[in-house]
C-alpha cells in the first residue's frame, strides 16, 4: 500500500511476533495473566503534521514520540466524519454517523441508551472512567466515574460537570486539570482488583489555542514555511471555494489571534473576552505582559493583503504549537505514572485525535472536508508486554475500529453484528489479514453551519478518492493521491479517467450498501 504523503516512513519495523497467549503454561499448571488495561488519550483537532513522530518540520513532541517508539504508528488512520461530536460518537459505538444518530454538532443529542464499548467493557468486568471533553450534549453513560467539561470547555479555570449533577469551577489550566483528575482516579479511586479502561479526553488543541501562561514565550523566534498551496485558488473545486475557513479571510484577529484592544471590534470579540475574563489576576497579568506589546506593534503596522495573511499564519502556528506543548507534557505525566506504578507492561496506551486539521494547507484552518489533512487522524499505540509489533502499520483503519478493538482486547469473544468497525488487534499481533478493507467510507452532514463546508460523502482506496458534494450543490471530485497528494487537480470528467471513475463509483456504491447508508434520503435534505 502506498505511503501517505503526510507521513514519512519510520525505521523499518522489527520482526513481528504473535501476541503471547493470555495463559502461560508452567508444567501442568496454568497461570492466568491479568486482563489488559486500556488508557485512551484523545485530543481535539491535533493533526499529524504537528507531531514529530509523523512530521519533523514543525513540532517537537517527545512524549508522544515515546508512545510510537514503544509500539506502532498507523500511517493510514482516518475518521468517518471529520467533526468533534460525530467523531466521538463513531469512536464510542463503532458505527458510522447515520447508524449512531449523531451526524452533526448543531442538531443532534447523543442517545446514551445505545450500546457503547465502555458498556461492553463493564459487562466484561472492567472499571471505566472518562475525564475531560465529552461534547455529545447528553451526559456520559457506561462509565463508573466521569467528570466532563460543558460543551467545548474553557482553557482557564474551567467548569466541570460532576456525576452528582453539580457544576464546579476548577482553578488552573484545563490540560493540566484533566490529567490531574485522571491520575488521581488511577491512584486513589479505582478498584485495583479490576482491569480498567480510562478515557482521557482533552480540549486541546481546539480553537482558539490559548496556551498555558508558562508556554507563552515559546516558538516566538521560529518562522514557519508557508504550505505550497497556501494561496490555493480552488480551481475546479467549487465546494472548496465557498468554505469559510481561510486564514486570510476568516481567522479572527481578536478571538483566534488575541489582538484585543478596547478600540477594536470583531464578530467574536465577546467570545474571546468571556474566555479571557475567566483568568485570575496572576494569569491575566502574565497574559497581558506577553500580548500587550504585540498588540500595539501589530496595529501600528496596519498590515494588508498577503502581509496580513502571512502574519496571521505565523501567529496561528505559534499559538497552536504552544497548546501542543502542554498536551505533550501531560502525556508524559501519564506515561511516567504508569511506568512508576508498574502498569505499562499490562496497559495498552492509545493516542489519537477526533480528526486532523488544516495548518495552512489550501490556505485553511479547521477540518470537515474529506481532503487528506482533516480526513487523516493520528493514531499511535504503546503496546503491552507480549506485543512485539513495532514501526508502521499501513493498512486502512478508521475510528469506527476502536470499539471492537477494545472489546476484543477485553476478552469479548463475539463482537455484535451491528458494529461496523473491525478490530485491529490482528494488526497489532503482526498479522496481515488477506480480507482487510480496501476502501474507506466518509460522510459529512453539518451544513449550513459554521465554516460553511458543503455536505458530502465519498470513498477512498489506496490511491484514488471520489467525493460527491450534495444538498444545495451537485459536484463530483476525483483525485489521484499518488500523483496529486495535495488534491489540487480534480480529475472528475477529465478525458481518460472514465474507467477509474467507474471503478470508484462501484466502490462507493458497495460501501453505501455495506454500511447501509440511506443516501437517497440524505440527498433530499
Amino acid at each position: 500500500m502506498p505511503q501517505s504523503h503526510l507521513f514519512p516512513r519510520l525505521a523499518a519495523p522489527a520482526a513481528m511476533a504473535a501476541l503471547i497467549p493470555l495463559t502461560a503454561c508452567n508444567g501442568d499448571k496454568k497461570a492466568e495473566e491479568k486482563p489488559l488495561n486500556i488508557v485512551y488519550i484523545m485530543t481535539d483537532d491535533h493533526t499529524a503534521q504537528m507531531m514529530s513522530c509523523y512530521d519533523t518540520r514543525f513540532a517537537h513532541t517527545p512524549n508522544l514520540d515515546r508512545i510510537a517508539a514503544d509500539g506502532v504508528r498507523f500511517t493510514n488512520s482516518f475518521v468517518a466524519n471529520s467533526l468533534s461530536g460525530p467523531s466521538r460518537a463513531c469512536m464510542l459505538t463503532g458505527k458510522h454517523s447515520h447508524k449512531n444518530g449523531f451526524t452533526d454538532n448543531t442538531t443532534c443529542v447523543f442517545d446514551g441508551s445505545q450500546p457503547t464499548f465502555p458498556k461492553y467493557l463493564q459487562e466484561a468486568g472492567y472499571e471505566t472512567a472518562i475525564f475531560g471533553k465529552w461534547h455529545l450534549e447528553s451526559l456520559p453513560t457506561g462509565f463508573d466515574t466521569w467528570e466532563i467539561v460543558p460543551g467545548q470547555g474553557d482553557y482557564y479555570n474551567p467548569d466541570f460537570i460532576q456525576m452528582n449533577g453539580d457544576t464546579i469551577v476548577r482553578h488552573g489550566y484545563l490540560t493540566n486539570l484533566i490529567t490531574d483528575l485522571s491520575l488521581d482516579w488511577l491512584e486513589n479511586q479505582r478498584d485495583k482488583d479490576k482491569p480498567f479502561c480510562l478515557l482521557i479526553h482533552h480540549k486541546a488543541i481546539h480553537r482558539n489555542w490559548m496556551a498555558d501562561t508558562c508556554n507563552l514565550e515559546l516558538y516566538e523566534d521560529q518562522v514557519f514555511e508557508l504550505p505550497e498551496n497556501f494561496y490555493d485558488d480552488y480551481a475546479g473545486r467549487e465546494a472548496a471555494s465557498t468554505a469559510e475557513m481561510r486564514i486570510a479571510d476568516h481567522m479572527d484577529l481578536i478571538y483566534d489571534l488575541k489582538m484585543n484592544r478596547a478600540d477594536k471590534q470583531s464578530d467574536l470579540k465577546e467570545r474571546y473576552e468571556s474566555y479571557y475574563n475567566r483568568m485570575d489576576s496572576a494569569q491575566m497579568a502574565r497574559w497581558d505582559a506577553f500580548y500587550g506589546p504585540m498588540i500595539e506593534d501589530f496595529y501600528s503596522k496596519n498590515l494588508k493583503g498577503r502581509d496580513l495573511a502571512e502574519w496571521k499564519y505565523q501567529r496561528y502556528m505559534r499559538d497552536y504549537l504552544k497548546t501542543v506543548k502542554s498536551l505533550d507534557d501531560n502525556v508524559g505525566r501519564v506515561l511516567d505514572y504508569l511506568e512508576e506504578k508498574g502498569l505499562l507492561d499490562n496497559t495498552l496506551v492509545v493516542y489519537t485525535s477526533d480528526q486532523g486539521f488544516y495548518m495552512g494547507e489550501h490556505g485553511w484552518f479547521d477540518k470537515r472536508f474529506m481532503y487528506e489533512e482533516s480526513f487523516h487522524t493520528p493514531l499511535i499505540m504503546r503496546l503491552p508486554k507480549g506485543f512485539d509489533r513495532r514501526g508502521d502499520i499501513n493498512q486502512l483503519v478508521q475510528n469506527i475500529d476502536y470499539a471492537p478493538t477494545f472489546m476484543e482486547i477485553a476478552g469479548i469473544k463475539e463482537i455484535p453484528a451491528d458494529i461496523q468497525g473491525r478490530s485491529i488487534l490482528p494488526l497489532l499481533k503482526g498479522e496481515d489479514p488477506e480480507d482487510w478493507r480496501e476502501t474507506l467510507y466518509y460522510h459529512f452532514y453539518e451544513y449550513p453551519a459554521e465554516h460553511m463546508v458543503k455536505r458530502h460523502y465519498g470513498v477512498r482506496d489506496d490511491r484514488y478518492k471520489l467525493i460527491h458534494f450534495y444538498n444545495d450543490i451537485d459536484q463530483w471530485e476525483l483525485y489521484d493521491l499518488q500523483e496529486d497528494p495535495h488534491e489540487m487537480n480534480n480529475l472528475y470528467g477529465k478525458p481518460g479517467m472514465e474507467e477509474i471513475t467507474q471503478q470508484m463509483m462501484e466502490k462507493l456504491h458497495q460501501a453505501q450498501v455495506e454500511y447501509d447508508d440511506p443516501i437517497e434520503q440524505s440527498l433530499q435534505k
